[in-house]
């Protein structure tokens, strides 16, 4: 449910259809943060484009369950409970590890990253804090910590577009009341 008024997949026009045919779950379910987008369906294809090329494009080199780690990072930091629960679900299938997934999420609630991250992926989690929490304090010394830690660019970049896609995303449902 949400604040907005959102169109279910069995009432959709064919146009909302066509696309919550590309973006259903198994059991015909279209997500609530997928539907926030009904009453303006081209926003559903941007945002789709956007999470896939930033989380599941076959080009990314960071891994996976990297990328899923910053999106449940700045979600938690944000207080999007919607986002953290729906994409730690997908970071717990990623790691494939209940060892590793209860150390993670030890050391998110404890604000002890440095306890779970070596430290080039460490750097990479402080850049997405900073960029969520303080978007405009960020400056060249953050970009050069990340590059003087081990990052190549592109990777930098990558880090930057799902620390940038998680916190429009926390914003969309937080500011339309999806859960």
């Amino acid at each position: 449910m949400s604040w907005i008024k959102t169109i279910d997949y069995n009432k959709a026009d064919s146009k909302l259809n066509s696309i919550y045919k590309r973006v259903k779950g198994p059991e015909e379910n279209v997500d609530n943060v997928l539907k926030l987008h009904s009453l303006r369906p081209h926003t559903l294809i941007g945002h789709m484009t956007l999470y896939k090329s930033v989380l599941h494009h076959s080009a990314n080199v960071l891994p996976k369950w990297y990328l899923e780690a910053i999106g449940v990072y700045v979600s938690y930091l944000n207080k999007c409970d919607y986002c953290v629960q729906h994409h730690s679900a997908g970071l717990s299938r990623l790691l494939n590890d209940t060892e590793k997934e209860n150390q993670f999420f030890k050391a998110l609630r404890k604000d002890k990253l440095e306890t779970y991250f070596d430290e080039m992926y460490l750097e990479g989690m402080r850049y997405a804090r900073k960029l969520t929490i303080a978007p405009s304090k960020m400056v060249k010394a953050d970009f050069t910590k990340l590059k003087e830690s081990g990052f190549a660019e592109g990777e930098i970049l990558e880090i930057n577009q799902v620390t940038c896609y998680f916190n429009y995303v926390n914003r969309s449902v937080l500011g339309l009341g999806a859960n």
